[in-house]
């Protein structure tokens, strides 16, 4: 799959319905940074939700521009960036809102236990 290990940039509301829809019927944990260009705090956990992503090769990792996006941005009541939002079965689990490396690690390895272990 070409998505593994790699933050996916959904950059329409086409792309963000694609690899939702692709994941959503899955047990996958999706974790989904809801980020906008103009942020100093997204830029900087960027690279740390690219390494996360390496390691967590069980995780989808989707990425979307609040201003390029923003109808999914409403639709899930995203009113700060970074928000960063857990899904399962295509149903919000978690979210972690700010650019929380620890509080979001945590949240991830919480809820994708069983899918494989993390050496973070």
């Amino acid at each position: 799959m070409a998505e593994e290990g790699v933050v996916v940039g959904c950059h329409t509301v086409d792309q963000w319905n694609e690899h939702f829809q692709k994941h959503a019927s899955s047990e996958k944990l999706v974790v989904v940074d809801f980020t906008a260009s103009w942020c100093g705090p997204c830029r900087i956990i960027a690279p740390i939700l690219a390494e996360f992503a390496k390691k967590m090769p069980h995780v989808v990792f989707l990425k979307v521009d609040v201003d390029e996006v923003e109808s999914v941005a409403q639709e899930y009541s995203v009113e700060a960036m970074p928000t960063f939002i857990l899904f399962k079965s295509g149903k919000p689990v978690d979210k972690v809102v700010g650019a929380k490396k620890d509080e979001l690690l945590s949240r991830i390895v919480k809820h994708s236990e069983g899918a494989a272990a993390v050496s973070a």
